[in-house]
């Protein structure tokens, strides 16, 4: 069984949408592991807030599975299928990592778990001692020295 992480995040009826992708993903891979929920500024275009988190799994499914896995929840749930890629979400749900699979045609590891304090931040509370398999640094030193002004985030409470 492989170690998953995969990023959510909805700036479209943000909790309705995070709601039912978390649905969905039970329903296709079983048991999740949740981390908090996070409101953050959209990033590379002007537009309302997004909702993001991080969602653990373990699957026996390969990494291309789960990403058309992944792509078909999108699609199920209102996103185009070729969808602008800096625009507002319905829902958008990215594969962060497949165990320690470094697999550059298919971006693995994420290159937004370094750049992006809303994938960032919800990793760190699933995994802190993971270590990034390309940098060797757990995602806990990651975050230490994450320069913490570059983006805005909060905690929401809700109920997911």
């Amino acid at each position: 069984m492989a170690q998953v992480f995969i990023g959510i995040g909805s700036s479209i009826n943000r909790l309705e949408n995070v709601c039912l992708g978390l649905a969905s993903l039970r329903a296709e891979f079983g048991e999740l592991k949740i981390s908090p929920l996070y409101e953050s500024e959209a990033v590379g275009f002007s537009g309302g807030n997004f909702y993001n988190l991080v969602v653990g799994l373990n699957t026996d499914i390969n990494a291309q599975a789960v990403i058309s896995k992944l792509k078909a929840i999108e699609i199920k749930h209102g996103r185009p299928e070729k969808a602008i890629k800096f625009a507002p979400r319905t829902l958008d749900l990215d594969l962060l990592l497949y165990d320690q699979l470094v697999d550059a045609n298919i971006d693995l590891p994420r290159a937004e778990i370094t750049k992006n304090a809303f994938v960032l931040k919800p990793l760190v509370e699933l995994a802190p001692l993971l270590k990034h398999p390309i940098l060797g640094e757990t995602y806990q030193a990651l975050w230490t020295n994450y320069p913490k002004a570059k983006q805005k985030l909060w905690k929401i409470e809700a109920d997911i």
